[in-house]
């Protein structure tokens, strides 16, 4: 039997249980039929939140878009500490994290899309730093390309602290 939640807590809960099909399998083995299993409820209860798997998957990439880019520094004058509050927001939320670096096979348009945009957001924030960058535009696309990178490595297990020291060792030779 369903456990009683309010509507917003069931969305949630199917989201979740989309999210860990996703992660586990990836995308193509998520079905309305598997969200209701992984959930424990019955498919018409997905169908009562979403209109169909479409619905289900745009749902999942919005909610997980906004965590990201919530995640990420307000500003970027600081270039380490910035680095270092990404790669630990990543350590924190990996599953989330995956899904925007990592997009697997089969992943909706719209979460390719979604990570355009966030990428464009933050390259701008990078580009109107305080920091003084030469060749703002460009700089911001190369320094967007590491941190990415870096958080990568993060995902498979390299320690925030020894990508840090990496960095602030180029750094240094840069300055």
């Amino acid at each position: 039997m369903a456990t009683r939640m309010s509507g917003e807590q069931r969305r949630e809960q199917l989201l979740d249980a989309t999210k860990a099909i996703v992660v586990a399998d990836g995308f193509h083995a998520v079905s309305i039929e598997a969200v209701a299993r992984r959930a424990g409820i019955t498919r018409p209860i997905v169908y009562g939140h979403f209109e169909d798997l479409g619905g289900l998957l745009e749902a999942l990439v919005e909610r997980e878009s906004r965590r990201a880019l919530a995640q990420l520094p307000e500003t970027y004058d600081d270039l380490l500490g910035a680095l270092d509050a990404y790669l630990r927001a990543v350590r924190a939320d990996p599953d989330t994290w995956r899904l925007v670096l990592m997009p697997q096979a089969g992943a909706p348009r719209l979460l390719h899309e979604r990570i355009a945009a966030g990428r464009a957001a933050v390259i701008a924030r990078l580009a109107g730093s305080s920091v003084a960058l030469p060749d703002p535009e460009l700089s911001a696309h190369m320094l967007s390309a590491y941190a990415d990178e870096a958080a990568r490595l993060v995902l498979d297990g390299y320690e925030i602290e020894r990508v840090l020291a990496l960095t602030r060792w180029a750094l240094k030779r840069l300055a």
